[in-house]
């Protein structure tokens, strides 16, 4: 079984320092897969962070992160208060370069006012659907059961909706929502006459889920449900949200893609 947290491992260096090993089982068809990329910068900050939960991680990636590789992550402290801490983390070569960096925001929860806007979309169980997984290595390490929108080509908009879940039999947390929020296909994809080449620029993670919703979850699927934004001058965006079985909302997602 390929395991997500030991191929998230960081081995101390100095403090806020580690060292990482770029797990070939997940790379993508255009180096290390993004959401391992953001999982691993995440979990740098959570080990450098204290007490803090985190509430929303954006990844910028500037350069291809070769399978294989070993990597150094960095966590800088930004600013720290009473309620919210925000880290600068960046993943550096073994010559220095910065192969992609993280804003991440932290926060201490407090019980407070509610509202949710909007409600999970209808779907079948898992159960229902076929397995798919999808291309690259990192494929074999999640279970994608399609519910509607995805492939043929050509279609008229670019919604999808999906089960989803990492295949390592852990429970969620925060750190398997911020990878399983780079699990959909490119939206250029759904509306182009065939698959073309496409990267993520920058995406970001919202993270809304309270402990006893992500218990509830356990190793269970969740629900993603990804539309696309627009596409213009060889770049779009999607917007995603992930729901829990019972219907929570877990996390929301935006991505800036380029494409040929």
């Amino acid at each position: 079984m390929i395991d997500l947290d030991r191929s998230l491992s960081l081995s101390p260096t100095n403090e806020n320092e580690w060292r990482a090993f770029a797990d070939p089982a997940f790379e993508a068809n255009t180096g290390m897969f993004g959401g391992w990329t953001a999982a691993l910068m995440l979990k740098a900050a959570i080990e450098a962070g204290g007490d803090y939960t985190p509430a929303a991680i954006t990844v910028s990636f500037a350069r291809r992160i070769e399978a294989g590789a070993t990597i150094n992550v960095r966590a800088r402290p930004i600013v720290s208060g009473r309620s919210i801490a925000q880290w600068r983390v960046e993943i550096t070569g073994v010559d220095g370069e910065v192969m992609a960096s993280a804003a991440v925001v932290s926060a201490r929860r407090r019980e407070n006012d509610r509202f949710v806007e909007g409600v999970a979309p209808h779907a079948p169980a898992p159960s229902e659907f076929q397995e798919f997984h999808p291309p690259g290595p990192f494929g074999a390490s999640v279970d994608v059961r399609p519910v509607s929108g995805f492939p043929p080509l050509n279609q008229a908009d670019t919604r999808t909706l999906s089960w989803v879940r990492d295949l390592s039999g852990a429970p969620l947390d925060r750190v398997r929502l911020g990878f399983l929020a780079d699990v959909a296909p490119p939206r250029i994809w759904l509306v182009g006459e065939r698959p073309r080449p496409s990267s993520t620029i920058t995406m970001s993670v919202y993270f809304y889920a309270n402990e006893e919703e992500l218990a509830a979850v356990g190793s269970d699927y969740i629900l993603s449900e990804v539309t696309g934004v627009r596409a213009e001058g060889s770049v779009y965006g999607h917007a995603m949200r992930l729901w829990s079985p019972s219907g929570a909302l877990l996390a929301t997602s935006e991505q800036l893609c380029w494409f040929k």
